[in-house]
C-alpha cells in the first residue's frame, strides 16, 4: 500500500512538472507571437517633415567649386537633431573595427557625427573563413552600420572619399546618382578620422605587385562578404563539375586541389574550414571518391605556419594538420599562379632553391596589402609622410603634416611613429631652461634623467617596457663614467630604444582598441571645451592637455585549426581540442557588436550541429545559375 502511495505521488510530481513545462513553453510562444504581432504596424506620423533648403539646394565652395554639405537632409528629423547642427562636425571614415568602437564610445551631443564608407555594414571579420563554406551565414557577420550610427543620433552617407583639403577642413567625397553618373561634393569637418583600412594586394586592385608573382587575377581573396560569396560558390562548383560523367580521373583531381598561398591566421584557418566541411558534409551528398581525392595545400614562405605566434602553437598547428592530411609547404614562394596550377619554389633539406608546380582549382591569396587610393593620394600631399605602407601619425593618433587635433588615423591604414630621439630637445628643454643652458650642450645627473624617462614614457607609452631599469641604462650609456649623460649619449640611448620599438599589429584589436580611445579623447576634448572658450584657448596641443597618448596593450592572438584550436597571450600558449574550439567561440561571440548578430551565431552553430552546414542551400541556388547559364549558351549556339 505504502509502494503504491509512494508511486502516486512520484506520478503527480512527475505530472505536474510536465504540465509547467507545458504551460511555461505555451507561455512563451503566446508572448512571442504577441510581440511578433506588435511588430506589424502602420505609422502615419510621417506626413510633414521638415527638410533645410540648405540640405536640398546646397551652396558651391571649395577650391574646385563643389556642393558643400553643411547641412544633411536628417538634420532637423527631431529636437534632439536640430541640437547637433551647430555642434563641432565629426566626420568618421570607414565602417570597420576602429569606426565603430569610436561610434559606441562616444558620448551623446556633443558632435555632428557623420559617417561615410562605401558599405553600408560593419564586417566581422576574424569569422570570415567560417562563412565561406556555409559553417555561418553571411548576414551573421554584418550589422548595418546606421543602426550603431542611431546611437549617438548620427548620419550615415554611402560615398567613398577622394581627397582631403586639409587647409579648409573640406572633406570631397564621390557617389554615383541614379543615372549612374559620377558626382562630387565637399564634407566639412572639424574632426576627420581616417579608417579605410587596407586593400589585397592584386593585379585587379593596385597599380603595382610588389610580390612580383604573376597571375593574381587567378586567386581568391577574403576581406569582403563579396570575396565570401565568390569562394563559397566556387567550391561548390568545383564539386558539382567533378562528378560529371566527362570529367577524366586528372581533371577531377586538378578540381579537388584546393591551396592556399599564406600560413597566417586567415589562411590557417580557412584551410580548417575547408578540411572541416570536405570531410563532414561532403559525404552527406556527393559521390565518396570525392573525399578521397580531395587535397588541401598551404604554402608559407616562413619556415613555420603562424609564425608569429608561439613556436609551440605553430608546431601544434603543423601536426594538427599533418593528422588531417592537410599539406603544409613551408620555405616556399609562388611564382605564378595559373588557371590550372601554381608555380612556386621550395628550398630542400639542404638549402637548394626546387623549382615545383601543383595543379589546382582553387587558389586563396591570403599574403600581403596594401594601401587604398585614397590612403596614397593623402600621403603625396603631405611631404612629412615617408611611409609607402601606411599613413604615419603621432602618439595622439594625430595624422603627421596636418593642423594640429584636426585629422586622426586608426586602424589598418596607419602606423604609429615612434621616433623618440627626435624629441630629445623637446624633453630636455624645460631642464634647460631652469639650468639657463642649450639643451644639446647641457649634461644630465641619474636624477634627471628619469625626470626625462619619465617624460618618454608619458610620450610614447610603447616604449615603457624598454625603461623599466633606468641604473643600468644610465650605467650602460654613461661613456665616460663621469656620472652624467651628455645630449649624444642621450640620443644614443633613445635611438636604441627606437629601434627595439615594433610596428602595432594590423588586427582587429588594435583598431578596436584604437577607436576606443578617440572615442575617450573626444569626450574629454567636449567636455573641456566650454572652459577653453571661456579663457579663449584655441591652439597649442589640446590633445596632449586633456588626455594621455594611445598605448596598446595585446590581448593575446587565437586561430582555428579544425575541430582544436590555439591560443597564444603574453608568451602564454594554450592549445586543445573541442574544448579549445568552444574557448575560441567564446571570445568572438563576445566581441560580437551586438546581440543580433550573437543571436544569429549561436542559431548558425546550432544549425551545423544538428543539420550539418548550410552550403547545400547555397548548392541548390549555384546549380541554378549553372543551368541557366548552359540553356543559354545552348540556345545561342543554336
Amino acid at each position: 500500500m505504502l509502494e503504491r502511495l509512494q508511486t502516486s505521488q512520484q506520478l503527480f510530481r512527475t505530472n505536474a512538472a510536465v504540465s509547467f513545462a507545458h504551460s511555461t513553453v505555451g507561455g512563451f510562444v503566446v508572448a512571442f507571437f504577441a510581440y511578433d504581432a506588435s511588430t506589424y504596424r502602420g505609422d502615419n506620423s510621417y506626413v510633414d517633415i521638415p527638410v533645410s533648403v540648405s540640405a536640398l539646394e546646397p551652396r558651391r565652395g571649395g577650391p574646385k567649386n563643389l556642393p558643400l554639405a553643411e547641412v544633411l537632409v536628417d538634420d532637423d528629423d527631431s529636437d534632439e537633431m536640430q541640437k547637433q547642427k551647430n555642434k563641432p562636425k565629426l566626420v568618421i571614415l570607414g565602417s570597420g573595427w576602429g569606426s565603430v568602437a569610436l561610434l559606441k564610445s562616444l558620448n551623446l551631443d556633443d558632435y555632428h557625427i557623420t559617417v561615410v564608407s562605401p558599405v553600408n555594414y560593419f564586417l566581422f571579420t576574424p569569422m570570415l573563413p567560417s562563412a565561406t563554406v556555409g559553417t555561418l551565414e553571411l548576414r551573421s557577420l554584418v550589422e548595418p552600420i546606421r543602426r550603431i550610427v542611431q546611437r549617438v543620433r548620427g548620419h550615415f552617407l554611402q560615398a567613398e572619399a577622394v581627397g582631403v583639403e586639409f587647409s579648409e577642413r573640406l572633406l570631397e567625397v564621390q557617389q554615383t546618382d541614379a543615372n549612374g553618373v559620377l558626382q562630387h561634393f565637399y564634407l566639412p569637418y572639424d574632426k576627420l578620422v581616417i579608417g579605410v583600412g587596407k586593400i589585397q594586394k592584386t593585379l585587379r586592385r593596385s597599380t603595382t605587385n610588389p610580390h612580383g608573382v604573376k597571375g593574381l587575377e587567378n586567386c581568391f581573396f577574403l576581406k569582403s562578404i563579396d570575396d565570401a560569396r565568390n569562394i563559397r560558390n566556387r567550391i561548390l562548383q568545383n564539386l558539382e563539375r567533378a562528378v560529371l560523367p566527362t570529367t577524366s580521373d586528372e581533371e577531377r583531381r586538378r578540381l579537388l586541389s584546393f591551396v592556399v598561398s599564406g600560413g597566417g591566421p586567415t589562411g590557417v584557418e580557412f584551410a580548417a574550414e575547408l578540411f572541416d566541411m570536405l570531410n563532414e558534409d561532403l559525404g552527406r551528398s556527393f559521390p565518396k571518391i570525392l573525399r578521397n581525392e580531395i587535397s588541401v595545400h598551404v604554402i608559407q614562405s616562413r619556415g613555420h605556419i603562424l609564425n608569429t605566434y608561439d613556436e609551440a602553437l605553430s608546431k601544434y598547428a603543423e601536426a594538427r594538420f599533418a593528422h588531417d592530411q592537410v599539406e603544409v609547404l613551408t620555405n616556399s614562394r609562388v611564382k605564378e599562379v595559373r588557371p590550372d596550377k601554381i608555380i612556386f619554389t621550395q628550398k630542400d633539406e639542404n638549402g637548394q632553391t626546387v623549382a615545383k608546380e601543383l595543379p589546382m582549382g582553387f587558389c586563396l591569396w591570403s599574403t600581403g596589402v596594401s594601401q587604398t587610393d585614397f590612403c596614397k593620394r593623402i600621403s603625396d600631399s603631405l611631404p612629412v609622410q615617408t611611409n609607402k605602407h601606411a599613413l604615419e601619425t603621432d602618439t595622439h593618433l594625430r595624422l603627421n603634416g596636418t593642423p594640429l587635433g584636426s585629422v586622426y588615423a586608426i586602424g589598418d591604414c596607419s602606423t604609429v611613429q615612434n621616433n623618440i630621439a627626435d624629441h630629445l630637445v623637446h624633453f630636455l628643454r624645460s631642464l634647460a631652461y631652469q639650468k639657463g643652458k642649450d639643451p644639446e650642450t647641457m649634461k644630465i645627473s641619474f636624477a634627471e634623467w628619469r625626470g626625462v624617462a619619465q617624460q618618454v614614457k608619458k610620450r610614447f607609452p610603447q616604449a615603457s617596457d624598454h625603461l623599466r631599469r633606468l641604473d643600468r641604462l644610465f650605467q650602460e650609456y654613461d661613456k665616460d663614467q663621469n656620472g652624467t649623460l651628455d645630449f649624444g649619449e642621450m640620443h644614443e640611448l633613445l635611438t636604441q630604444i627606437d629601434n627595439k620599438l615594433t610596428s602595432l599589429p594590423a588586427t582587429a584589436q588594435r583598431a578596436h582598441q584604437q577607436g576606443q580611445y578617440l572615442g575617450k579623447k573626444f569626450n574629454k576634448l567636449a567636455a573641456a571645451a566650454p572652459g577653453m572658450q571661456a579663457n579663449e584657448i584655441f591652439d597649442g596641443d589640446l590633445d596632449e592637455a586633456v588626455y594621455k597618448a594611445f598605448d596598446y596593450h595585446h590581448l593575446g592572438s587565437l586561430a582555428y585549426i579544425g575541430n582544436s584550436a590555439v591560443f597564444d597571450y603574453n608568451g602564454l600558449s594554450f592549445s586543445g581540442g573541442l574544448l579549445a574550439v568552444y574557448l575560441w567561440r567564446s571570445v568572438y561571440f563576445a566581441q560580437s557588436v551586438s546581440m543580433r548578430t550573437r543571436v544569429l551565431l549561436a542559431m548558425d552553430w546550432s544549425k551545423r550541429a544538428l543539420f550539418g552546414r548550410g552550403e547545400l542551400t547555397t548548392l541548390c541556388f549555384v546549380c541554378l545559375r549553372l543551368g541557366k547559364a548552359m540553356r543559354a549558351n545552348a540556345v545561342s549556339v543554336v
